[in-house]
């Protein structure tokens, strides 16, 4: 059945209230409303029915709603900035409530009533019946021959998108490319691999959850105040996901609690909001649990790699091949971008000297749906790529970093494809300062030396080079806006979002550097609203210092130049204005001064050339010396009779230019054989990220990435059941995320080499830090155990699996 309130209120679809009870938006503590959402208990299937009848009488229910309630509006999730190109848009494949099962867990129905214990008891007596469809939780099953398309409206198979790139000559294939190296260099002379390698299904854990609490104003305004990374982007999709003008949306950021990726899509916030359109405009704070987030919102896709490598006895690498399969769960959410850009670092990390051929799959299955996490497959791609490193620099006898720095990625390489280029390159730099800081070629020789016993030790490494920002592939644009206040300090409004990066501390450092204003007299805005705040696509992409950080130091300069333009006027007209003015000593003082140190007559015009801003003192550029405070400056452009000024400027980066990070990082370990252990002696990880702006900030997301990527390697791995779908580990006792207890100590280095294309000579560091320790650990436990682990995380089982296998434990028999 239908679920039908007993509410008196009367509204149509899209919420307009038609009845006489209409709410006003109280946001009282009191008077918020809870939702809570109903999940499905299968994996695919189809809902014939909900019925609501008994849930309806929980005291305390205010309202129902299923998927048979809601618009039927597809519309899109993924954090990118809309397309005015259709072939770039992103896929419509969501409802509010899913009638269409397709993975465990799927969002079918909401309760809103007046305290969490009401919604809790109403999602319980809520009965369904489904129409079951077989489960497709693997690539594989997705994949076979009469497998049921996910999506037929939008695919004719679950194969969301194919792509296929090469480098070296047009139409290059790897066979080719094996045969031209027989050819060239002579069969007794190369060397061929082959491996698959596999990576974890990872959920965020962000400290947040993603909840929010919606509204309509009294002008009929729908407000959203969400954690989110992406508010202009929530903002134009639920108001497509609701049928409604994007003006009437209004979406409120306030200082959150991290994202990694998770709220670079648009999770419940729609669906918020069209829950309190159905009561009549009354907020409605809907609640998400942890075990819900982790199966219900976004993970890291599980990518799978096969690979192929030719590669001479003196370590050349002549050609590569790599076949991606991304699992993409239920919906398509960023869709095959992050397959693409796994394809992409695999073809570019190294440049093999015949050619290379990369072929990406995303797959639609039952799967939870994966999209954005920090690194956006690259942490993947380095994963599958720096195995095979190592496993082609064991089979030749050749030393890790010898065969990297022989093959790696080039100084001012340029990507065929993209055009994105290594604008300033210090990856050979940071290889050569991290071995130095490791011990590399003391600890390498002393381990490659025969072991025994249970505990063994070894030392790894792992490269990587990570983009900053999306250009060319999508649109890069962001805003910033500066105003003067009335005592020389001044307001920042950023766009970009703040979600415990620091990236609000980096942009007060830019703003108060270019326009000349004290660090502590910038106050930046660290809530954006998306009806005051500029625009800007949001925190993803390690793109916010380098694209935003542009608009932040555009509209400072904007604002110094229109403070002088004041300045200019206040100087040259110090007797004839300011005379009666309480300044009049301080502006006719520094009009005296300022002539007389350029040598002006009084007939002269003081030009605002000669003047400067620092300090937050209007000074004479060449000397430096201070002519008059800038609050003083303010206060009179504030309430002078003669020209009131209310000095203000905003300014947009459309951002064309893109760059290359990169960097190393080093893992020296101790394997536990028997127990499967793997203590972290030492990690160290050298940055090559441009021109720092704040180490310590710098050196906190480096840590933090370091961790995640400790994770990926060693422990998070989220479970499914083949059978129903379902996530077996979510929560935080059973999803092992590293703690306090099981981090090393870090080490964290710079090479700072100014990249022409930063606003500072910056370049990313948000993503590259979660990238390259996994691979390392991997590495390191290659050297100490001879054992090659190809598949993440490298838990205990896993190791002691391999272990017997290779024989370095002892199986006992007992009769």
């Amino acid at each position: 059945m239908r679920a039908v309130g007993k509410d008196k209120i009367r509204v149509d679809a899209y919420g307009k209230v038609t009845g006489e009870a209409k709410y006003t938006a109280d946001l009282e503590p009191k008077n918020i409303l809870h939702g809570k959402v109903y999940h499905s208990t299968i994996g695919n299937g189809l809902v014939k029915s909900i019925d609501t009848s008994e849930a309806e009488k929980v005291p305390g229910v205010v309202k129902i709603l299923t998927c048979f309630d809601v618009p039927d509006i597809q519309f899109p999730t993924a954090g990118h900035p809309w397309s005015v190109e259709k072939a770039h848009q992103d896929i419509c494949d969501r409802k509010l409530l899913n009638q269409r099962v397709r993975i465990y867990g799927d969002d079918i129905a909401c309760v809103i009533a007046e305290n969490e214990v009401a919604c809790d008891q109403a999602l319980r007596l809520l009965k369904v019946e489904y129409e079951e469809y077989p489960v497709m939780t693997t690539v594989e099953e997705a994949l076979a021959e009469g497998a049921q398309a996910l999506h037929p409206d939008l695919r004719k198979d679950n194969v969301i998108v194919h792509s296929h790139m090469t480098m070296g000559e047009k139409d290059y294939t790897f066979e080719e490319g094996l045969k031209k190296a027989k050819e060239e260099y002579g069969e007794e002379n190369i060397v061929t691999y082959e491996q698959v390698y596999d990576t974890p299904k990872i959920s965020h854990c962000h400290i947040e959850l993603p909840v929010s609490f919606a509204y309509v104003d009294v002008n009929d305004k729908i407000t959203i105040v969400c954690s989110t990374q992406i508010p202009h982007i929530v903002r134009l999709y639920t108001a497509m996901a609701l049928g409604v003008p994007a003006g009437r949306v209004r979406i409120i950021k306030p200082y959150i609690g991290g994202g990694f990726g998770n709220k670079q899509d648009v999770l419940y916030e729609p669906l918020n909001a069209y829950m309190s359109m159905q009561v009549g405009g009354k907020p409605v704070r809907l609640e998400i649990s942890r075990e819900e987030t982790i199966y219900g919102t976004r993970t890291r896709h599980q990518i799978t790699g096969h690979t192929k490598a030719v590669v001479t006895k003196d370590g050349q690498i002549l050609s590569r091949k790599m076949e991606a399969f991304a699992n993409n769960g239920g919906y398509a959410s960023h869709g095959h971008a992050i397959c693409a850009n796994c394809g992409n670092v695999f073809k570019e990390l190294y440049i093999d000297k015949i050619g290379t051929e990369v072929d990406c799959w995303t797959v639609y299955t039952n799967a939870p749906t994966a999209g954005a996490m920090r690194g956006y497959g690259i942490p993947q791609s380095v994963w599958i790529t720096e195995c095979l490193t190592d496993d082609l620099a064991r089979k030749i006898g050749m030393d890790p970093l010898e065969i990297r720095l022989k093959n790696c990625i080039p100084a001012g390489f340029k990507d065929p494809h993209n055009g994105i280029t290594f604008h300033s390159y210090g990856l050979k730099d940071s290889m050569i300062k991290g071995a130095e800081l490791a011990n590399w070629k003391e600890k390498r020789a002393e381990y490659d030396k025969p072991q025994s016993g249970d505990k063994r030790r070894g030392i790894g490494m792992a490269i990587f080079c990570y983009k900053t920002g999306v250009h060319p592939i999508a649109l890069e644009t962001a805003a910033a806006r500066m105003v003067l206040n009335q005592d020389g300090s001044c307001q920042l409004f950023m766009g970009a979002t703040e979600i415990g990066q620091g990236a609000d501390t980096v942009f007060t450092q830019m703003a108060a550097e270019a326009s000349g204003i004290r660090y502590e007299d910038v106050y930046v805005c660290s809530t954006q609203d998306t009806d005051t705040a500029p625009f800007d696509t949001g925190a993803y992409a390690s793109r916010q210092t380098y694209v935003s950080g542009m608009a932040c130091k555009k509209v400072a300069e904007e604002f110094k130049d229109r403070i002088l333009d004041y300045a200019e006027y206040m100087l040259n007209n110090a007797v004839q204005d300011f005379s009666k003015t309480v300044y009049a000593e301080e502006v006719s003082a520094a009009a005296k001064k300022i002539r007389e140190l350029l040598s002006l007559s009084e007939e002269t015009e003081i030009s605002k050339d000669s003047l400067d801003l620092v300090d937050s003192q209007i000074v004479e550029k060449k000397s430096g010396n201070p002519l008059l405070p800038l609050a003083i400056l303010a206060d009179t452009a504030f309430y002078s009779l003669d020209k009131s000024v209310h000095i203000a400027a905003e300014c947009t980066n459309h951002c064309k230019s893109n760059t290359f990070s990169s960097g190393v990082c080093y893992a020296e370990v101790e394997v536990d054989i028997p127990l499967g252990l793997v203590d972290i002696l030492r990690i160290v990880e050298v940055h090559d990220s441009g021109r720092i702006i704040n180490h310590d900030t710098a050196k906190g997301q480096v840590h933090g990435g370091m961790v995640q990527s400790l994770g990926f390697g060693l422990s998070e791995d989220l479970l499914v059941d083949p059978k129903t779908g379902k996530v077996l580990n979510a929560n935080l006792l059973d999803f092992k995320i590293p703690t306090a207890m099981d981090v090393p100590d870090l080490e964290v280095d710079f090479v700072e080499l100014e990249d022409p294309t930063g606003p500072y000579g910056n370049k990313s560091l948000g993503e590259p830090p979660v990238i390259a320790a996994a691979p390392a650990v991997r590495n390191a436990i290659l050297q100490a155990t001879g054992v090659a682990m190809n598949v993440a995380p490298m838990t205990s089982q896993r190791l002691t699996d391999a272990f017997r296998e290779a024989g370095l434990i002892k199986t006992i028999s007992v009769d």
